[in-house]
């Protein structure tokens, strides 16, 4: 059956609920070797880690890591049976500060060895990203320029998604207004391959 793509985007919250969710916390992730994938996400990403489980209290051990105030922002548990199969998470997405900053992530990551599965300007939320694996085969994706959406609800439609010198919209009630100068130099030819296609793993 065909999805009803306008009925689907109409969907609000109840009124009254009597909360409402402020952000995503943590994600935690099984991992097949607890200190490969802790140097990956240390050395590699740049995350601190806060606290660590000995195999006594959780079987293959249990790490904290942080990028900010909070507590955590993602752990690690060393009870993965094998490679990710990307059948339940699709991937996770961390922001960094500048655009600059995505180019340096992409450098590190080279420079590691590490699988590259996108590069470029993504679609909905036209946020410039890095999609990659880490040791067990998680996709994850450093991004920067996200779209923001303000009080009138306006969202970038379908049609400006590929305008590639345009970047983040600034959160008003109005249309969104673009800084073209930011990135519209250093965008040109940040694509996997040249392309915009990349491989089938991870794709959305």
């Amino acid at each position: 059956m065909a999805l009803d793509i306008e009925k689907l985007r109409a969907l609000q919250p109840q009124a009254g609920l009597g909360f409402r969710i402020r952000r995503l916390g943590h994600v935690v992730l099984q991992v097949t070797h607890l200190e490969r994938s802790l140097l990956f996400y240390t050395q590699g990403l740049g995350f601190k880690v806060t606290e660590i489980y000995s195999e006594e209290l959780q079987p293959g051990g249990f790490a904290f890591l942080r990028c900010h105030a909070d507590h955590h922002s993602i752990a690690l548990v060393g009870t993965g049976a094998g490679r990710s199969r990307h059948t339940e998470l699709h991937h996770i997405a961390f922001e960094v500060g500048s655009v600059e900053e995505v180019f340096a992530m992409r450098e590190r990551l080279r420079e590691r060895g590490a699988t590259i599965t996108f590069e470029g300007r993504r679609r909905a939320g036209c946020q410039i990203a890095v999609e990659f694996l880490d040791p067990d085969g998680h996709c994850l994706e450093i991004y920067w320029g996200l779209d923001q959406i303000g009080a009138s609800g306006y969202v970038r439609p379908a049609s400006e998604w590929n305008q590639n010198s345009r970047s983040r919209r600034r959160q008003s009630g109005n249309r969104p207004r673009y800084r073209h100068s930011e990135i519209a130099s250093s965008v040109k030819g940040f694509f996997y391959n040249g392309t915009k296609k990349r491989p089938a793993r991870c794709r959305r």
